[in-house]
């Protein structure tokens, strides 16, 4: 805990924001809107993860992550995420590093997801889109996140990865481990969190020993293995990269998949709209992204003394931004709290990061959005919820653990 003297000169948060019942009752809201409001820039004293500082509008969570020199990425200094991790045990993956070595590995696997890319992925999501909607039962209730969301995107990993569909559940667990931010440091849990993440790592490095058999090529797994900057990696790093590329892959957009039938249940005009215009369709996909906000926030850790929203940030403190938050600011967006299909802004939000730690996987994302909103509208069906959703209690994902809804033909 800070020094009394030094904390009586800091905007001291008048809630914690790491609160898990705040995500999983859904009251997250105002006390963001309060903190955009008064202190912008605040810090919390006590948490289960230790004190940190909250960021919480838009223009100051760009200014964070515009300056990775005085606030660091790095796992040597903390990761990622709001927890506390000992050096060692943090993942050394690509997005908790910081240049040249963060450049360099995110070199390799960018290509992967560029336009042209892209391009040749869309026929086969498309494809696979409509088999799943054909497979879903026409009467009665399912989940839409396990039949929908987490299929869809897990299928697209496995075709990302060469990885037998018929073992998907083992890629999703691997995923909801890797993703987990929880206060609990026991090590009983640090030995169950390893033990799948090695199971992860053997079945991936069968996967890697078969791309490099063959000739280099633009798959990502292939990629990796034939470039300098990653062929080598030692098995922590190895490990911790692929777990990043599969909850990058899969917990995102799986995550505004859902978001985008709760917008639609909650705000039914916005999907006559997008019926009676399906060229709104691209800015749909960005204003779901933005209202949603499937990562709830990303950390740094300050490598000196700092000046941000009139507060000072010694060096060594860890500092949250709140995505989540920047992507509801008033300033920037307004009415944010509504789903507006036709928000000229709605590609401004940040829920993909900002700056060279921005997902390289993004147009991946909007793309798998886009095409299962066009599957929806070409079967001329509402998806209706049949009882309420729930949300989990992460304070790193904004999560929506289960949603029952049913298919309704529309007359």
């Amino acid at each position: 805990m800070a020094d009394s003297n030094v904390l009586e000169k800091r905007a001291i948060t008048p809630f914690d924001l790491s609160d898990g019942a705040l995500y999983s009752e859904d009251r997250w809201q105002e006390p963001f809107a309060q903190l955009r409001r008064d202190m912008p820039v605040s810090y919390c004293p006590e948490s289960p993860y230790g004190p940190y500082w909250s960021v919480v509008t838009h223009d100051l969570v760009q200014q964070v992550e515009l300056d990775a020199k005085t606030y660091s990425s790095s796992y040597e200094h903390g990761g990622i995420t709001i927890t506390d991790g000992t050096g060692e045990d943090e993942f050394p993956n690509f997005i908790a590093m910081d240049a040249p070595k963060h450049t360099a590995q995110r070199k390799v696997v960018q290509p992967s997801f560029n336009p042209s890319e892209m391009l040749a992925r869309e026929p086969e999501i498309r494809q696979r889109t409509k088999e799943l909607f054909d497979a879903l039962p026409v009467d009665g209730s399912f989940d839409w996140v396990e039949e929908v969301s987490v299929k869809l995107t897990i299928g697209m990993l496995c075709v990302l990865f060469d990885f037998p569909w018929e073992e998907w559940r083992d890629m999703k667990r691997w995923s909801d481990t890797a993703s987990e931010v929880n206060p609990d440091f026991s090590e009983e849990r640090r030995q169950a969190f390893f033990a799948e993440m090695f199971q992860m790592l053997q079945k991936f490095d069968t996967l890697f020993e078969k791309e490099r058999a063959q000739q280099p090529n633009d798959k990502i797994l292939n990629r990796i293995i034939h470039s300098d900057a990653m062929g080598n990696m030692p098995e922590l790093e190895r490990l911790a990269n692929i777990a990043l590329l599969i909850v990058g892959g899969n917990d995102t957009t799986r995550n505004s998949m859902s978001g985008f039938v709760r917008a639609c249940n909650e705000f039914p005009d916005q999907f006559e709209l997008l019926r009676s215009d399906p060229s709104l369709i691209p800015n749909a996909a960005q204003e779901i992204i933005r209202w949603q906000s499937p990562v709830t926030h990303m950390r740094r850790t300050t490598t000196c003394e700092t000046e941000l929203g009139g507060q000072i940030i010694p060096a060594g403190e860890k500092v949250i931004m709140w995505y989540i938050s920047a992507n509801r600011d008033e300033k920037l967006f307004p009415n944010p709290d509504v789903v507006d299909f036709t928000r000229d802004n709605a590609r401004r939000h940040i829920a993909f990061g900002h700056g060279v730690h921005r997902c390289v996987g993004a147009r991946l994302a909007e793309m798998q959005l886009a095409i299962l909103f066009e599957e929806i509208l070409s079967r001329n069906i509402t998806v209706k919820q049949t009882e309420p959703l729930t949300y989990s209690g992460s304070c790193f994902l904004h999560e929506i653990d289960d949603m029952p809804v049913k298919m309704v033909p529309i007359s």
